[in-house]
């Protein structure tokens, strides 16, 4: 009894008992609270999972929609698409929370306290001159039909989704989460793929105003690839 009390006494304290209480499938970790999470696809019904909350912001869902799924660190978005949801990209509002017994999304609660405070953070520290975000469009090749795909890179969520499509190798225009874009979709005319979100040029071919070489809105701590965690290591140094 002695040990476990010793053991909750080195828990960070993210949420206080009180926002917590109703909410189902809480636990604590060192760093991370857990709660019971879901997301409600019409056509495939619950797909239910582990939603941890970081205190850095983090956030991280174990799949449990079936007994042998292997999805183990899925970004909201990511789970939202796993679940088929049909209008994805709104996870803060699809993916749910169990609270007194009744499905509640996301943003309707405190677990977003600490993401929404680590974007504010990041967005502020990395403007243009003008306080616009400078993270240019960028496209990735669908490995089906040849066709190029634009991704806005505003948030760190479409940040996210960009970086996982450039490192599937594999990438096709269906595994976008959004705009539902399939091979058959024709691609953007040259004349528009110049147009690309400078904030000093509109047809800038990449400038430091638009350009980003690693920040914390386009680098992620839960990521294995080496330019992440060179990021990550650089940053705690």
């Amino acid at each position: 009894m002695a040990n476990g009390a010793e053991r909750d006494s080195e828990l960070v304290v993210m949420f206080s008992d009180e926002e917590l209480r109703e909410m189902s499938g809480v636990k604590r970790g060192l760093d991370y609270i857990e709660v019971t999470c879901g997301c409600t696809s019409h056509r495939y019904g619950d797909a239910v999972g582990r939603l941890r909350v970081f205190q850095n912001g983090d956030l991280e869902i174990i799949c449990e929609c079936t007994p042998g799924c292997q999805e183990d660190k899925l970004t909201p978005a990511a789970f939202e698409k796993h679940s088929g949801r049909e209008t994805a990209r709104k996870w803060k509002n699809n993916v749910w929370v169990i609270v007194n017994g009744e499905k509640v999304p996301l943003f309707k609660t405190v677990l977003l306290k600490y993401y929404n405070q680590a974007s504010k953070n990041a967005n502020g520290s990395h403007r243009s001159q003008n306080g616009r975000l400078c993270h240019r469009d960028e496209f990735v090749r669908c490995t089906r039909c040849n066709k190029e795909r634009r991704f806005r890179l505003r948030t760190k969520e479409e940040c996210r989704i960009h970086h996982d499509a450039l490192a599937d190798v594999n990438w096709k225009c269906s595994d976008l989460p959004y705009d539902k874009i399939t091979c058959d979709d024709d691609e953007e005319r040259a004349s528009r793929r110049v147009y690309r979100g400078c904030t000093r040029s509109p047809t800038c071919k990449g400038c430091t105003s638009c350009v980003c070489f690693g920040c914390e809105i386009c680098r992620f701590s839960d990521c294995s690839c080496q330019t992440c965690i060179d990021f990550t290591r650089n940053a705690k140094t």
